[in-house]
């Protein structure tokens, strides 16, 4: 991971534009070729990012650039689909690299362990017809919780969480974009399974093309009997 601490202005293009104006700022460049650029504050969201596949290059300020701002070097930052970052960077305070190694994953507490397995006994939960391919399949930066089959054949991966929240979202796209560079594969879709999901995280999984699934511990336990109802 490399981390730049410097006064930085950025410049996004794609399917629509945003600038951010000069300040400084904290830039992360993770080994999975993400970048993100952020604030002192909005806890853990970036102002602006571009997630992988994406290539970084660094070149010396062109005119184009806006010199007066006296920048010192510029980041272009092209991602998958033609959209772009131009990052802008003077006054440098940090610029470091350090290696984290292999990530271990996320330990679920029982509750979220127990309802990924029990999914993997039912994947009938999410459609008629559907088989489990495997729990905990594989990918470059860590393990999708499901990989499920539909009965046309086509391939489902599924993130499990108690609560379902943003982050959750942000990973399952991750694993998506990795996924879906798989020919064997074919189109993967995700699903986005929780007991609980914030409106914000299905708002993101809406945009990101993620359906949204409530499931029910207790029914999927055996313990929600229909017939004890009230209503």
């Amino acid at each position: 991971m490399r981390l730049v601490i410097a006064r930085c202005q950025v410049d996004y293009a794609g399917r629509l534009t945003a600038h951010l104006p000069p300040a400084r700022r904290l830039i992360l460049v993770k080994a999975d070729g993400s970048v993100s650029v952020h604030a002192d504050d909005r806890a853990y969201k970036p102002l602006n990012w571009m997630s992988p596949p994406c290539s970084l290059t660094e070149r010396e300020p062109v005119a184009e650039d806006a010199l007066d701002q006296d920048w010192e070097s510029v980041w272009e930052v092209t991602g998958k689909d033609g959209d772009s970052l131009r990052i802008c960077l003077s006054d440098v305070e940090l610029d470091s690299e350090h290696e984290l190694g292999v990530d271990p994953g996320l330990v679920k507490d029982g509750v979220e362990a127990h309802l990924q397995e029990l999914l993997a006994e039912h994947p009938e939960t999410f459609g008629e017809g559907w088989t489990l391919v495997r729990r905990e399949y594989p990918t470059a930066i860590g393990p999708v919780d499901l990989m499920c089959r539909t009965p046309d054949g086509a391939h489902v991966a599924i993130e499990v969480k108690r609560r379902g929240e943003i982050d959750g979202v942000e990973q399952l796209t991750r694993y998506l974009e990795l996924l879906n560079r798989d020919p064997l594969l074919g189109e993967v879709r995700g699903i986005f399974a929780a007991q609980l999901i914030k409106p914000q995280a299905r708002v993101l999984a809406g945009d990101r093309g993620i359906d949204c699934r409530l499931v029910d511990y207790d029914e999927l336990r055996g313990m929600d009997d229909s017939e004890d109802r009230l209503f």
